[in-house]
């Protein structure tokens, strides 16, 4: 009995390895990651707009009011990034121009959100973060109130017509939240470059006036000699601060779009050459109580925007600054542009590695009409 037992045993255990040795083992694909580059397509087009929000997030005061209002999002890309504009009023006589640049990173495989207003004319730090299962978490932080706080916007419903966004406060390290801006959006239909902006054309939002100091002009307009599309030649040192005098051509076309009837523009260049396809924006607002412009650069391959680069015209010429990391370096680095006639303008950028006591020009820019 034990034997025909054992033998039993031994003829399972030999029938399971054959079984084992020829059926063979499934091995699971490997999981793909997610590619995000178009998880904002459903907010491209024209859009109403309602506005919940609290008056003084992270006190004692809960009041909320709304604002109502059109806005559009605009393709850039190819829908890798985006530009998102509103223009929201309420009863009680606020008012809210605003937009928000979206950069997708194709390696991290996340977006950054730049907001800004037309009151500030400057960007508020990054929002970065993705998307799973349809919604959007965005995280970053900020000063509020002079504490460090982090925020994080959070996205929903996008593809059901009426996307959904609430923004909240943590001021303790994301113990908790508060929700403090809550938005509602209801298609009404496709938006394109070129076409007039949703809401009222308005040379400067009501109540934040910047009064014009004596003997000073205010620049609100000083880019709208740039508006439209331009043919481009590119020309540009390959390798900056290092002696070398090997310059390269590249040729393409940029546009130049206008934003908060002028207030800000967002300009586009997409160009060809030896070092290959380039595409290339620049963001550029202007600051009413600065009288300031601030001009942000990104290009397709990085998704992140420059430091801006602050400055404004003087008898018709644009010149701005800003100091950055070069190779490891601080250097100041000085971006100009200038209207040479109605059919051509040129732009020219500078490192200096010395404080400003010498400039190497590095890139000119020539556009025609």
């Amino acid at each position: 009995m034990r034997f025909i037992l054992l033998l039993s045993v031994l003829l399972s255990e030999c029938c399971g390895a054959q079984a084992q040795q020829t059926t063979p083992s499934v091995v699971p694909a490997p999981t793909v990651p997610h590619d995000g580059a178009h998880d904002f397509e459903p907010l491209l087009g024209k859009f109403n707009f309602h506005l919940h929000f609290m008056l003084h997030p992270l006190t004692s005061n809960p009041s909320w009011t709304d604002m109502d209002g059109p806005g559009a999002c605009y393709r850039v890309w190819d829908g890798r990034a985006q530009l998102d504009t509103i223009e929201l009023d309420s009863v009680s006589g606020g008012h809210i121009e605003g937009l928000t640049l979206r950069l997708y990173d194709r390696d991290s495989r996340q977006w950054r959100l730049y907001w800004a207003n037309s009151r500030v004319g400057r960007l508020d730090p990054p929002q970065i973060g993705n998307f799973r299962d349809g919604h959007g978490d965005f995280y970053t932080a900020d000063t509020i109130n002079g504490k460090t706080t982090l925020i994080r916007f959070d996205w929903s419903r996008m593809n059901s017509g009426t996307p959904h966004f609430e923004q909240a406060f943590s001021p303790d390290g994301g113990k908790s939240w508060e929700v403090n801006w809550i938005s509602d959006q209801t298609r009404t239909g496709d938006a394109a470059w070129g076409e007039p902006q949703p809401g009222r054309a308005s040379t400067q939002p009501p109540g934040v006036e910047a009064p014009q100091r004596a003997n000073e002009r205010d620049g609100q307009h000083d880019f709208d000699f740039d508006f439209g599309t331009w043919k481009m030649q590119i020309q540009r040192l390959v390798h900056p601060l290092s002696g070398s005098s090997e310059w390269i051509e590249m040729k393409g076309t940029t546009v130049t779009n206008k934003i908060w009837d002028g207030r800000a523009n967002l300009a586009t260049v997409e160009a060809d050459g030896p070092s290959g396809h380039l595409e290339l924006l620049a963001l550029r607002l202007y600051d009413p109580r600065a009288q300031q412009w601030n001009i942000s650069f990104a290009t397709s391959d990085s998704a992140v925007l420059s430091v801006p680069a602050v400055g404004g015209f003087s008898d018709g010429r644009g010149e701005f600054y800003d100091s950055e990391l070069f190779h490891g370096r601080n250097i100041l680095v000085r971006f100009m542009i200038w209207p040479v006639s109605a059919t051509e303008v040129r732009s020219a950028q500078a490192f200096s590695a010395d404080g400003g006591n010498t400039w190497e020009t590095n890139w000119v820019n020539t556009y025609t009409r």
